[in-house]
């Protein structure tokens, strides 16, 4: 499942919904969480569910409300027809095996917003045990903060304090540790499509494999920077073809450089995501 970008859209929004659809992004997140105030919710369940009744052309996620809260079935119910469930406040593989356990036999890939609680930083190194039950493995710098009593995530530049850019090293590194995909946090400031190309782009040099959105517009630039370019494709393929060409050799020289094992590992993962 190839996870870029994945744009979210309030449940409660159903004329959003084509446009989301439309946008380019890999999927999109139908919210019954956030962005859809308490006395919304059940109508944003009805529309989500209205729409998951009939085929899209883009994979279709629902963010459901923390099971804690009470309305797992409620929103259960509305999630029929989507291709995975996004389960926030997740805190490590327990609630992701009991979500799963509250699926029943329709059981769809879970995407953990895995950093929302301090609790759930903890749990990082638990996805791997539940890794066939995931879509992939995201993190948030907005809740966390709340929860502790932080009066913000990020510098004056931007960029995440010193206590965030732990969680998001650690994020990374669990989602990469169970094997499934490593999904960038949002970058708020939407209209600023210059600050989220240098953004998107650390993430995808960092190992991040995709990137949430919050609007359609900063799509494009997402799926461009987790997008390999035809030169990283050519130089990862110089490597795969050259180490088939001499299958004995531990490294070799190619293009006055030595490349080795991590190398081939690094041009095979490319050429996966590549689709070749």
């Amino acid at each position: 499942m190839r996870l870029r970008s994945l744009l979210f859209v309030p449940g409660d929004r159903p004329e959003r919904f084509e446009k989301a659809a439309g946008s380019g992004a890999d999927a999109i997140i139908l919210d019954l969480e956030d962005s859809v105030a308490p006395d919304a919710k059940a109508a944003a369940r009805e529309a989500v569910g209205r729409y998951l009744a009939a085929p899209a052309g883009v994979r279709r996620f629902v963010r459901i409300n923390p099971p804690a809260e009470g309305a797992l079935d409620a929103d259960l119910a509305a999630v029929r027809g989507a291709d995975g469930v996004m389960l926030p406040k997740a805190e490590g593989a327990e609630g992701v095996a009991a979500l799963a356990a509250a699926m029943g036999t329709h059981r769809l890939p879970i995407l953990p917003v895995a950093t929302e609680t301090p609790a759930a930083v903890f749990a990082l190194g638990s996805y791997r045990s539940v890794a066939d039950r995931l879509a992939g493995l995201t993190w948030g710098a907005e809740d966390l903060p709340a929860a502790i009593g932080a009066t913000s995530a990020r510098e004056a530049d931007g960029r995440y304090t010193p206590p965030y850019e732990v969680v998001r090293t650690l994020a990374l590194l669990g989602a990469h540790a169970a094997g499934v995909a490593a999904i960038e946090t949002v970058f708020p400031a939407f209209r600023d499509l210059e600050g989220l190309a240098s953004y998107a782009a650390r993430g995808a040099r960092d190992g991040f494999t995709g990137m949430m959105a919050i609007h359609p517009s900063q799509v494009a630039v997402i799926n461009a920077a987790f997008t390999p370019t035809a030169e990283a494709i050519a130089a990862a393929r110089a490597i795969v073809d050259a180490f088939a060409a001499n299958p004995g050799a531990g490294a070799l020289q190619i293009d006055g450089r030595m490349v080795d094992a991590p190398h081939l590992k690094q041009a095979r993962s490319l050429l996966a995501r590549a689709g070749g």
